[in-house]
């Protein structure tokens, strides 16, 4: 007979029950798989705001500025000439830029807002991408590197409805150069290639407009201040965008000779004034008066030893942003969205290098994808703002500008149209939607309102032809002899002419029918219909 075997003793049974990975102190499989999960879900919340945020900024409708530049520069690569039959304030270089997306449009089955979408996105991950470049052998806190990796890809989208005006695209390639600048006040060497690359790009974002150049010269003066004369000096990346701007300087009487001889003393003389406010008026706007108290709460302990030298710089590059928005007497969203973009990210980082240095280092570890997760939803929460993105977008086709895109593209898709209005916005985008095109050579009647600020001195509702001013006359006649020459599909009417009450309301068509040409075209015009204000003639058959 056979015995039966002795039970195992109770040890070597609760051995064998015991998985391998809980021996020796081994830590259980399935806390670490939970744990695994934590993190992956904090970081994907983490960045959730900017990926809402790109899908915004891809959401109709594009920037009213932006299609109405974007509408320049195709009509430009089309053969017509900027700055003489192209006439607008803005220097050249924006228009230079926007070549690209309007050559993708002419050249490929991509629609021109698209293609300006998918070279702004290009853009943003390229500054994106700088910055990581940038950022590999840079010394960084735990809780540190958690904020700026939350908080640089979302500064480059927060924008929302302003994404592609030129405040935006200059905060965007600042971003870079703050790291860089940064690294030049730590001593820490970049490779030259490298260096050199976000030199130039921040250069160019800088010169899109003069006031601009507040930011680099706040940023380089305190460099000089902290290297010494002996070391600023030596320093290439000054030189370089020095070189960049004086090459661009140069070459704008070489090839548009008309903006300095002809379209700058218009500026000067019709347009600055346009819309302008006092300085002190301008900082009480709702726009104005938050930035103000942003940069108050954060340059005191921006300014601190201890904030370290990329804090000190992106304080500087939000000042000059603020200065430049300060001059321009206007306050509008654009013109602050620098401020957002470098502050959000200085308040981030200020946080974080507190977190840093005042908790172990098993607490910060811990602490800082919490952080970087608060971080991106407190920038998120601050962009959101009543009336701007996400709101615009969502109801954009219920909207002024919607539904005149809705009845462009059904009335007047692909044509070329006269725009006899003082808007940009709703004009722009619905053109740019409509792949339609402006025949006027100004984006919009600013000129003709800069000639009219005031009431004619004779009482009379409109000037004679020989009473005109060199620039009255000129709108008068090439709007009417170009009307003649190519009439155009149709025509668009602002019922709202923008221009003050003298006795009655300013009418575009009966101003222009004073002069021959137009009043003989006019008349194979009927009207087709009318929609928010804006009354539609097409050309009879």
């Amino acid at each position: 007979m056979m015995k039966t075997p002795p039970p195992p003793p109770t040890s070597s049974i609760v051995a064998d029950a015991v998985p391998d990975t809980l021996r020796d102190g081994a830590a259980p499989a399935l806390p670490r798989l939970g744990l695994a999960w934590r993190a992956w879900l904090i970081r994907l919340a983490t960045h959730l705001p900017a990926v809402l945020f790109l899908a915004t900024v891809l959401s109709p409708p594009l920037n009213h500025d932006v299609a109405a530049v974007l509408n320049f520069s195709e009509r430009w690569l089309a053969g017509e000439h900027l700055y003489t039959e192209l006439i607008d304030v803005n220097p050249p270089l924006i228009f230079v830029l926007n070549l690209v997306p309007a050559a993708i449009a002419a050249w490929t089955p991509i629609g021109s807002v698209a293609a300006l979408q998918l070279c702004l996105v290009a853009l943003a991950g390229l500054s994106l991408w700088l910055c990581a470049r940038l950022r590999r052998d840079r010394v960084e806190g735990v809780a540190e590197a958690a904020v700026l990796s939350a908080l640089l890809p979302l500064a480059a989208v927060v924008s929302g409805y302003d994404f592609g005006q030129r405040e935006v695209l200059m905060a965007t390639l600042a971003l870079p150069y703050a790291i860089l600048a940064a690294r030049r006040a730590d001593g820490v060497p970049t490779a030259p290639r490298l260096r050199l690359g976000v030199a130039v790009i921040a250069a160019l974002g800088f010169a899109l407009k003069p006031h601009f150049l507040a930011v680099p010269a706040l940023v380089e003066a305190a460099l000089l201040l902290r290297q010494g004369p002996r070391r600023g000096f030596r320093d290439p990346v000054p030189w370089v965008m020095a070189g960049v701007w004086l090459l661009y300087l140069l070459s704008i009487p070489v090839l548009f000779p008309a903006y300095l001889g002809y379209v700058v003393p218009l500026v000067w003389q019709y347009y600055l004034d346009q819309g302008g406010q006092s300085l002190w008026q301008v900082l009480l706007t709702p726009q104005m008066g938050a930035a103000t108290v942003l940069l108050a709460l954060l340059l005191p302990f921006a300014l601190r030893r201890e904030a370290g030298n990329l804090s000190l710089v992106l304080a500087l590059s939000a000042t000059g942003a603020f200065a430049s928005a300060w001059v321009q007497h206007k306050g509008w969203t654009y013109h602050v969205a620098p401020i957002l973009m470098l502050g959000g990210v200085l308040a981030g980082l200020l946080a974080a290098r507190w977190v840093d240095r005042n908790l172990p280092p098993a607490g910060a570890r811990r602490a800082a994808p919490v952080l970087g997760l608060v971080a991106a939803a407190a920038l998120g929460f601050v962009a959101v703002r009543g009336g701007e993105a996400p709101f615009r977008e969502i109801q954009f086709a219920d909207t002024k500008a919607g539904r005149l895109t809705a009845w462009l593209r059904g009335e007047a898709y692909g044509e070329r149209l006269l725009i006899l209005s003082p808007d940009i916005f709703p004009v722009y985008p619905a053109l740019n939607y409509a792949q339609a095109q402006s025949t006027l050579r100004t984006m919009n009647m600013w000129l003709l309102q800069g000639v009219y600020r005031s009431c004619p001195a004779d009482g009379e509702r409109y000037r004679q032809p020989w009473e005109m001013s060199r620039a009255e006359f000129f709108v008068y006649r090439t709007v009417a002899e170009d009307f003649a020459k190519a009439p155009p599909a149709a025509v668009l009417i602002d019922r709202n002419p923008g221009i003050p009450w003298c006795g009655r309301e300013f009418d575009f068509v009966e101003y222009f029918s004073r002069h021959p040409l137009f009043a003989a075209t006019w008349r194979h015009y009927h009207q087709q219909g009318e929609i928010e204000g804006y009354r539609l003639f097409v050309r009879d058959d």
